[in-house]
């Protein structure tokens, strides 16, 4: 009962003689911190965000400037060529002074001067950003003009203050529309190595007939886009791809990422939940002031942060729209983001629970939080009717969802708890089964994987921007919702979480948080809820649609452990290269065929940018499997011909010359102007049998992983894209360690996500051994050299 007297600011009696008020000081003074905390945070996201705004000036510079046009009224000298007198001639006389007049308009002048040589200044920049000639040379080489680009970039941007998170948003360059004639070209070079001769012919036909009838007028619409959005891709890409799609988004589309592979800080589960949560509180904290540094390619190109401000108080809404109204106004799924949310929603044995993130003005410390999540764990309630699979709703198909939604939880208790899982920071998931890497046990990635990927389909809130998972052994993992943002945005997060959670916060000898037990801290909340008999048949209908999806789940994770990055640098070939090339070996190898290959690139060199395909597939490479299954003599030559044409269309599509976002936009013009075409519908309908991705690690380079080797991620993966295909995602793990997360289907008799793994072992270790076969090859000529040298010098 302690709780709910504190929770109440004041009590009154009416008595005879008057009122008898009495106030709970404890209650009041939280109040105040909390207003003082609110006005203090205020201030610094207005001061951040007038530094972000004058980047790359400061707000210095505009008193440097008022001073210096204000010397000039002394000495007598106009830079301003008379526009100083001209501004003064315009202010009124009557109720100000001659020297009143001279001043204001040398402040007047001078401002718009200031502002005038920011944009300046900041046009120069995207100017300077929009070459991308560095990226296309040879490693270790660079040309003239690069170096002339790399020293003004490198003066215009560290010559100033620190960069905040967003003081480049403002310079970044707009992605380009690509020409028609490169775009057409390379989808059909792309697709060449996949058809036979009579498809192929069909095809270009097709391609021809669109360049020369419909395109040119598409793509007209697309460059005035262009010139009027940020960028003419992204907007259309969250809308169509993600939040018209009906079909769940668990497993087909929200994705995951595991905790540090080999080092579990504590095995208590609310004392690491505790240090986890604080640490995202504090990464929090500084996104919402703009303090994190800007992310940057090679540590000098700023890549673009907007998908970073939805990364909390996240949620994505169903809606009823469906496929055959695609083009029509009607309720669709949003993208929910609220701003400054105090809680979080955290489920455990079928019980929701609130807690409160805040006490006192500030965030609740660590061991408060571990203190919180404790009383969850020995909490023995039982779940309410229909509560223990509420959260399958978000796993099913959307329009049951959308219109349960709507129907059953538009008001009264479930509208209030509802709205409480959707404006929560995120959603924390204490879970009851073990999971982790185990040496001993061969499968525990899979089960680690699939844990994080679909749980039972029910204990993660799937439309939250991200679900943390706590296991009862302490290790922990995020399913993150996709529409938001990219891996590597939830990835730049996650490192600084595990980095400040085992290097900055710690744990006491017993495993507990550090710092005192704050026992006074009101109890959890339970979220209430009245559902009925006819909603409880709705959540079970989802439930078993969703436990279909991620039962059909073939998921196999493993580490590759004979090299890595560096023994493949050793090589002089690009590590991305290399492993693409070795998934199109074993793709071959386990089907017999080649196939549509997706390749994941990111194109955050550009404002509002997101990603852009790469098509893997290519002559190149097939000539190069071919050549490895007929052990020809030229294998290693095919080799770096098709690893020099991947990496040449990875540079593409990073700066801006991609083929199927391109082709993608001219489709959606094509649907809102009711234009039918051939081509476009046949490219959009190609399936992606083999889908990959890299998710990048060390974005923040908070751990030194040469000092601290076991304080690694696994990375994470997502589930198969074709039913008869593959998914992979693969994480580049410092010098000596690549980890494979592989996904495809049950139901498909083709696809075996064990064998798959064992053939792309093989195939990296076959690419290898060209590699080691060559430098055997030079070392006995060498030998050879030296023998005969030496006879030489003996006759």
């Amino acid at each position: 009962m302690a709780e709910a007297h504190q929770a109440v600011g004041f009590q009154f009696t009416v008595r005879p003689d008057g009122v008898d008020l009495r106030l709970s000081q404890e209650v009041i003074k939280n109040i105040y911190l909390s207003g003082v905390t609110a006005w203090k945070k205020r201030a610094i996201q207005f001061k951040n965000g007038v530094l972000a705004g004058v980047y790359p000036a400061s707000p210095s510079s505009w008193l440097i400037v008022v001073i210096a046009m204000m010397s000039s009224l002394y000495i007598r000298i106009d830079p301003s060529l008379g526009m100083i007198d001209a501004i003064k001639d315009n202010l009124p006389r009557d109720c100000m002074s001659v020297q009143t007049r001279a001043v204001l308009s040398a402040i007047l002048f001078a401002t718009g001067l200031w502002l005038f040589l920011i944009y300046l200044l900041r046009y120069t920049l995207k100017a300077l950003l929009s070459y991308h000639g560095w990226i296309f040379e040879s490693h270790g080489k660079m040309s003239t003009s690069t170096k002339v680009w790399l020293v003004r970039i490198l003066v215009k941007m560290f010559s100033g203050r620190r960069p905040l998170l967003y003081s480049f948003q403002a310079s970044l360059p707009r992605l380009p529309v690509p020409s028609l004639d490169d775009t057409i070209q390379r989808y059909l070079d792309s697709v060449r190595p996949l058809l036979d001769s009579d498809q192929y012919d069909q095809m270009e036909i097709l391609a021809n007939d669109f360049k020369d009838s419909k395109a040119a007028q598409l793509q007209r619409y697309l460059m005035l886009k262009s010139w009027w959005a940020t960028n003419y891709v992204s907007d259309w890409w969250e809308e169509y791809i993600y939040l018209r799609g009906r079909s769940p988004i668990m497993v087909n589309s929200n994705f995951y990422i595991m905790d540090l592979l080999y080092v579990t800080p504590t095995h208590r589960q609310a004392a690491r939940a505790g240090n986890v949560v604080h640490a995202m509180l504090k990464y929090r904290r500084k996104l919402e002031r703009g303090e994190h540094a800007p992310v940057m390619a090679l540590g000098t190109v700023p890549m673009c942060s907007s998908q970073m401000e939805r990364m909390f108080n996240t949620t994505r809404i169903p809606g009823i729209e469906t496929g055959q109204q695609l083009f029509r106004s009607a309720k669709f799924n949003i993208v929910q983001h609220l701003t400054d949310r105090k809680h979080l929603v955290v489920y455990h044995k079928g019980r929701f629970f609130q807690v409160w993130l805040y006490t006192g003005g500030r965030h609740l410390l660590p061991s408060e939080l571990e203190t919180q999540f404790q009383r969850i764990l020995n909490d023995t309630s039982e779940p309410q009717p229909g509560e223990l699979k509420l959260a399958a709703l978000t796993a099913g198909n959307r329009v049951p969802w959308a219109r349960a939604r709507i129907k059953y939880f538009g008001q009264g208790v479930n509208r209030v708890s509802l709205d409480a899982i959707e404006s929560a920071a995120f959603f924390l998931t204490l879970d009851d089964e073990p999971q982790g890497y185990d040496p001993a046990k061969t499968d525990s990635l899979d089960s680690y994987a699939k844990s994080l990927l679909h749980g039972n389909c029910y204990d993660r809130w799937f439309d939250k921007s991200f679900t943390l998972i706590s296991y009862p052994n302490g290790k922990m993992g995020i399913n993150a919702e996709h529409s938001w943002a990219d891996a590597p945005i939830v990835g730049h997060m996650w490192e600084y979480v595990l980095a400040t959670d085992c290097f900055q916060l710690g744990y006491t000898e017993e495993g507990h948080c550090k710092g005192d037990v704050n026992k006074g801290l009101p109890h959890p909340t339970r979220l209430q809820w009245q559902i009925q008999k006819e909603c409880q048949g709705v959540i079970e209908t989802s439930y078993r649609s969703a436990k279909q999806i991620a039962d059909d789940v073939d998921f196999h994770a493993y580490l590759f452990s004979d090299f890595g990055k560096g023994l493949i640098k050793k090589c002089r070939t690009s590590p991305d290269a290399f492993i693409q090339l070795a998934l199109q070996l074993a793709q071959f190898r386990d089907q017999g065929v080649f196939c549509l290959t997706y390749e994941s690139s990111m194109t955050r060199m550009f404002r509002d940018g997101r990603t852009e395909t790469v098509r893997s597939c290519t002559s190149e490479a097939v000539a190069f499997v071919r050549a490895m299954e007929d052990t020809s003599a030229t294998r290693l030559g095919l080799f770096r011909k098709a690893a020099d044409t991947h990496q040449n269309m990875y540079r593409l599509a990073m700066t801006g010359s991609g083929i199927d976002r391109h082709l993608f936009c001219l489709y959606i013009v094509s649907k809102y102007l009711g234009v039918d075409s051939p081509f476009l519908k046949k490219v959009l309908s190609e399936p992606w049998k083999l889908s990959t991705s890299q998710t990048p690690q060390q974005q923040l380079n908070l751990v030194d992983i040469t000092k601290f080797p076991k304080y690694v991620g696994a990375g994470g993966g997502f589930g198969p894209v074709a039913d008869d295909g593959y998914g992979v995602s693969y994480i580049i793990v410092g010098e000596n360690l690549i980890t494979f997360h592989i996904s495809c289907k049950f139901s498909s008799a083709d696809t075996d996500s064990c064998r798959f793994s064992q053939n792309i072992q093989k195939a990296m270790l076959d690419i290898q051994g060209l590699f080691k076969a060559e430098n055997d090859k030079k070392m006995v000529e060498l030998g050879t050299h030296v023998q005969l040298e030496n006879g030489k010098k003996h006759i």
